[in-house]
């Protein structure tokens, strides 16, 4: 909807909820790196990203729901949301493996590395699920 002056309505949302998200992501990725060094220690470094994956991915489920979608997190939501990550886990575990496991680089900055080409996918994937009103046009727009 378009008024002479003023932008279509769903835009102003949009970018707010393109900023949190952006915020949360900063947040989430310290909190999955932390728990990747710590992991490293005592595992070998996929299982660390493994086990760190899925704890800040939880927490990136709540902090999203909370700040980003501003909705109420559901069970369903809860389930629904590692599809939302199906991808950037994906994404990030054959990064992980090509740069350390292929390319011989070292293991501490490849998750860093590997996750960026992610983020967008992850984006638009977590607002289908957590904004039930998102249609797919409106998604991307």
């Amino acid at each position: 909807m378009r008024t002479a002056t003023s932008r279509p309505v769903t835009s102003r949302p949009v970018r707010r909820q393109i900023l949190t998200f952006a915020a949360i992501g900063v947040i989430n990725t310290a909190t999955y790196y932390g728990f990747y060094l710590l992991f490293l220690i005592p595992l070998p470094y996929l299982g660390a990203h493994v086990l760190a994956f899925l704890l800040s991915m939880t927490g990136s489920f709540f902090l999203n729901a909370r700040f980003t979608y501003r909705t109420r997190p559901t069970w369903r939501k809860f389930l629904l949301f590692p599809l939302t990550n199906a991808a950037n886990f994906l994404i990030t575990t054959a990064g992980v493996y090509v740069i350390v496991g292929v390319l011989h680089q070292g293991s501490r900055f490849a998750p860093l590395v590997a996750s960026m080409a992610a983020i967008p996918v992850t984006f638009v994937v977590s607002r289908w699920v957590m904004d039930s009103e998102a249609g797919a046009v409106r998604m991307i727009a």
